[in-house]
């Protein structure tokens, strides 16, 4: 899911002429690999440890609920919450760039509603998947798509 959002940043990079919705700053730290304008090597493995991170950490029981919300969702607005205080975090430091108004410190409700929530909905919803098969299908839809995008945008030289 994760990969679908660094797709489309480096779209709106492309087709602005401007700058990405978020990125790294050139000469802050160093990157192993960098992958698209907002995402490494380092950024891509801490996503796939945390989906699992975090999986883990649900309680068995789907329909338990915390604080009187189901466990899956008060999980979601509780991660989501604080990924992106993280983000505003490493903003504020200027080691991640934000250079668009409606995606900022003083607008941090996209942040969370476009850049974390979706990840961690999709990361419980495979979880709670009974079916192995139904797994598999969902993550080759969510792999295709951003295969598709990366192909397309990439041949376009937009990648």
């Amino acid at each position: 899911m994760d990969l679908f959002n660094e797709i489309w940043n480096s779209i709106v990079f492309h087709a602005s002429g401007f700058a990405p919705v978020w990125g790294t700053p050139a000469g802050v730290g160093g990157t192993a690999l960098l992958l698209l304008i907002g995402y490494n090597i380092e950024i891509s493995l801490m996503f796939a440890i945390m989906g699992v991170a975090v999986c883990h950490g649900l309680p068995k029981d789907k329909r338990m609920k915390i604080l009187g919300i189901n466990n899956r969702i008060f999980m979601v607005i509780v991660l989501t919450s604080l990924a992106v205080i993280v983000e505003c975090f490493l903003n504020y430091c200027k080691l991640l760039t934000w250079e668009y108004s409606w995606w900022s410190i003083k607008a941090p409700w996209l942040v969370w509603l476009i850049g974390y929530a979706p990840f961690f909905v999709m990361a419980f919803i495979v979880h709670d998947m009974e079916k192995m098969k139904n797994k598999f299908i969902t993550l080759g839809v969510i792999f295709g798509v951003d295969i598709a995008l990366l192909l397309i945008f990439g041949l376009i030289g937009w990648m």
